[in-house]
């Protein structure tokens, strides 16, 4: 308390003045005057940053909130969607589809593509052989060799699984090449260089299938990855004289320096086709 009162005795004036500098400031912005309109005015702007940049800190904290929420919402589209994109080839009519609750997300029973959502917790682009880290597995319903897209395109496969956490052999990779195709349906194969992680290329294309800057490049239903999914804008291409043929440099759709969400795709069919097709390899 006696601390108190020498601060005071020894600030008196300058707190007196802060007082009534207040005092005159309020009485001022009270008044119909042009210099009250001007003090007001600049109050209500300060209180306005004031609640702005409080409103972006809320904002910033709540975007995880807000990313599960949009990535749950569109996982639930997803599955609607292959609802109807499965016909039965003897009626030609979309077979009815039933939706049943999982634990996390909504999957279709009886859907040919099963979506889960997960979280990229670790990510390489600078290797020969880049690998993504998830936050799922096989407690989730993740198994080996599911393939991952992202909300633009294509990631990768699932190649190690572990009761939590999953592995994933991203597209870019030396090891792997993705069956793709271009608008008129040519089919190619796309695959990584080895250089940035921003470009792929899309090999075996005949010269003369015309090719413009801009055109889209999706996958087919010969590779693992749905089929339609995006794999990259072309922005670049190269004539081969000796093969007849060119290369297309890509844009990839997946912005791979900064992906954090991903869907887990489960083909239903797969093993099955798989099963099928290795019994004819052996009657080779």
């Amino acid at each position: 308390m006696r601390n108190l009162i020498l601060f005071i005795r020894r600030f008196f004036n300058l707190i007196l003045f802060l007082i009534l500098e207040v005092i005159c400031i309020i009485l001022i912005g009270r008044t119909n005057t042009l210099q009250g309109n001007d003090v007001m005015s600049s109050a209500n702007s300060a209180i306005g940053l004031m609640y702005r940049k409080q409103n972006e800190v809320v904002y910033y904290f709540g975007l995880k909130m807000m990313n599960d929420s949009l990535l749950a919402e569109n996982t639930k589209l997803r599955q609607q969607m292959a609802q109807y994109l499965i016909y039965d080839t003897l009626k030609d009519t979309a077979v009815k589809r039933i939706i049943v609750p999982g634990d996390s997300t909504t999957v279709v029973k009886y859907a040919d593509y099963l979506y889960r959502t997960a979280r990229v917790i670790n990510n390489s682009v600078s290797s020969e052989n880049n690998y993504i880290t998830l936050n799922r597995g096989a407690a989730h319903g993740i198994e080996r060799n599911m393939a991952v897209i992202s909300g633009t395109g294509i990631v990768g496969k699932v190649v190690h699984v572990s009761d939590n956490y999953s592995s994933v052999l991203s597209v870019l990779s030396v090891k792997q090449q993705v069956s793709a195709k271009l608008k008129d349906g040519t089919v190619g194969y796309v695959s990584w260089n080895g250089e940035r992680p921003d470009v792929m290329v899309m090999k075996d294309v005949p010269q003369q299938i015309k090719v413009k800057k801009g055109d889209s490049v999706f996958t087919t239903s010969y590779s693992f990855f749905p089929q339609d999914v995006l794999v990259g804008i072309v922005y670049k291409t190269v004539p081969i004289k000796k093969n007849n043929l060119q290369l297309l440099h890509l844009r990839t759709a997946t912005n791979f320096r900064n992906v954090q969400y991903v869907y887990v795709v489960e083909n239903k069919m797969m093993k099955e086709r798989s099963k099928l097709e290795d019994s004819v390899k052996k009657i080779k």
